[in-house]
């Protein structure tokens, strides 16, 4: 399948995916942490790649890793694109993914922030495949940091 005509360029590294065609000639991709195949919509390629890109250039262990994981938030639930776990199984980074065609936004950082708020990680990670924003919750506000940390300085700065 030729991937450069189904998806917008991206500014992270492109990975080896896994791609078919469904029974419905709709193009599916491989998420290795749910272990399904799923649509390949443009943000769902933003969300293997970069999940891929935190395995392999950042050390974050895919076992601790989890995809479309539900919370519940004022009583409904709501799907959290990526969260990774210290051993402990505590969150300490939440991602959120759009389409490289979606401008991130302020509404984008609250949508990530009142995710934060039942699951309380450390980082926060927002990325639509061209900008990709991290930062640190330090108890009251946010700072911007200029790279996502390697999962091993997480763990050092958590104290864990």
């Amino acid at each position: 399948m030729q991937v450069d005509s189904l998806f917008e360029p991206i500014n992270i590294p492109i990975s080896q995916q896994r791609l078919r065609m469904s029974g419905r000639s709709v193009p599916e991709i491989y998420d290795r942490l749910r272990q399904k195949w799923v649509a390949a919509t443009p943000e769902e390629w933003v969300r293997q790649n970069f999940t891929a890109w935190l395995i392999s250039a950042k050390g974050f262990p895919a076992s601790l890793m989890a995809n479309e994981v539900g919370i519940r938030l004022n009583n409904t639930l709501r799907r959290c694109d990526t969260i990774v776990y210290t051993p402990a199984l505590k969150p300490l980074v939440i991602v959120e993914y759009k389409a490289p065609s979606v401008v991130i936004s302020q509404k984008t950082f609250d949508q990530i922030a009142r995710y934060n708020i039942a699951l309380g990680a450390a980082v926060l990670i927002v990325s639509n495949g061209k900008n990709n924003y991290c930062c640190r919750f330090d108890g009251s506000s946010y700072v911007f940091l200029r790279d996502v940390p390697a999962y091993e300085d997480l763990m050092r700065q958590e104290n864990v």
